[in-house]
């Protein structure tokens, strides 16, 4: 396989991909806080385990190129001098731990692990107070005492959202996004994204289109590949319009990417449409899976290069998705599935379970969710070929097989 980054569509064939097994960070989430981690529930880790390794199996099968972000970000660390403790300094910084002590024992703990994937997955993990070593004070009081009681178990924050790898960083053409997300509980996972493109001898020389010291937000389930010319990005709940902007100015000014368009779809702000890849994805050279709620709710505005360089022409686009699609994809005509199979009550609920979200592997070959089953059954009448994947504890984290998957190569169409 060859080094590098290479995604110029939606639904070529996927050649290698970047995945995050499931760990011990589901177990440090206290039931109290769930609202603040984006979970609704706590899955069972060992069945979500065993689910995500039938995910990465079923890509396997179809000659696909597994590679785990902790093992990436390991081989990066140890890639160059330094890296590991450059790291450290700003996972620490980042941790939001106050006061001296706390952190120092932290960083104790941390650099106590020597083995780099140990030392990975425990930074993804969290960390609790009985893991570490704090000094007795002289000085205490009853005050500090009762404070410590109601205080959290948890000293530094898990990363339980990490095993949905499309957000923090999204690969697009041959470079990164690597982005700010919306929340500071998921904003800290781009760390690893930046030290894999930083250090990894695979990946290090990749273009940077988006940093996370952006001032605005943006989140990779917002960027579909349309294909080598046209970028799709969500402005959405997660996706600010500014983030957008600086993202059109880097590609089109400061880059050497092919892109020749943006399209910014406008979807409603609600965490039941919470990216654009929730309310429609592509899965094949002429369909689209689409939550029906959003038809005809859609602001559609194109971004290109203005005439003089630095500036960007924007118009609204005033037509229908489905012709704008066909324009994009060069089809006479494009099939929009309806999630639920039009069933409104059944589209509501499978769309909470991410129905419309898929993965292609091959164009008409997607990965689904199998609880899904009536948007299954209507994908399966329009000719798609299922690759369904077990999903009772993975969906509880609200993201689908594309939200779990962030492509790192795939065939050009006409390859």
């Amino acid at each position: 396989m060859a080094k590098g980054l290479h995604v110029s569509n939606e639904i070529g064939r996927l050649r290698k991909v970047c995945l995050h097994r499931p760990g011990d960070e589901l177990l440090n989430m206290p039931p109290s806080e769930l609202g603040r981690y984006l979970f609704d529930d706590i899955p069972y880790l060992e069945v979500a385990q065993a689910e995500h390794d039938a995910f990465a199996q079923i890509l396997r099968d179809q000659g696909v190129e597994v590679l785990y972000l902790e093992e990436l970000v390991a081989q990066a660390l140890d890639a160059a001098p330094g890296a590991r403790e450059e790291f450290l300094d700003q996972y620490l910084a980042e941790a939001g731990i106050k006061g001296r002590i706390v952190p120092a024992a932290v960083r104790d703990l941390l650099g106590s692990i020597t083995d780099s994937l140990a030392f990975v997955k425990k930074t993804m993990a969290g960390i609790t107070k009985d893991e570490i070593d704090l000094p007795l004070s002289s000085t205490l009081t009853l005050d500090s005492m009762v404070s410590a009681e109601s205080e959290s178990a948890i000293v530094v924050e898990p990363m339980p959202n990490l095993y949905f790898t499309r957000d923090p960083f999204a690969v697009i053409g041959d470079g990164v996004s690597l982005n700010r997300l919306y929340s500071r509980t998921r904003n800290r996972e781009a760390i690893f994204g930046k030290y894999l493109f930083k250090y990894h001898p695979d990946y290090r020389d990749a273009a940077l289109y988006f940093r996370r010291d952006s001032s605005f937000h943006i989140e990779g389930g917002d960027l579909l590949v349309l294909n080598a010319e046209t970028l799709a990005v969500g402005i959405s709940q997660r996706t600010q319009a500014a983030a957008i902007d600086v993202l059109a100015q880097n590609i089109f000014w400061d880059s050497d990417a092919r892109f020749e368009r943006i399209l910014a779809f406008e979807i409603p702000v609600s965490r039941a449409f919470m990216h654009l890849d929730t309310v429609f994805t592509q899965i094949d050279v002429d369909k689209f899976t689409i939550h029906p709620a959003i038809v005809g709710t859609l602001r559609v505005y194109e971004l290109t290069p203005g005439k003089r360089p630095g500036d960007i022409a924007i118009r609204e686009v005033n037509d229908t998705l489905p012709r704008i699609l066909s324009r994009v994809t060069g089809v006479n005509q494009v099939k929009l599935i309806p999630c639920g199979g039009g069933d409104p009550v059944a589209a509501a609920r499978e769309q909470w379970h991410d129905g419309s979200n898929t993965l292609a592997v091959a164009p008409g070959k997607i990965c689904v969710y199998q609880r899904n089953t009536v948007t299954n059954d209507a994908l399966y009448k329009e000719g798609l070929d299922l690759l369904v994947v077990p999903s009772a504890e993975l969906s509880r984290g609200r993201g689908g097989p594309r939200c779990m998957s962030m492509p790192f190569w795939r065939d050009d169409l006409d390859a």
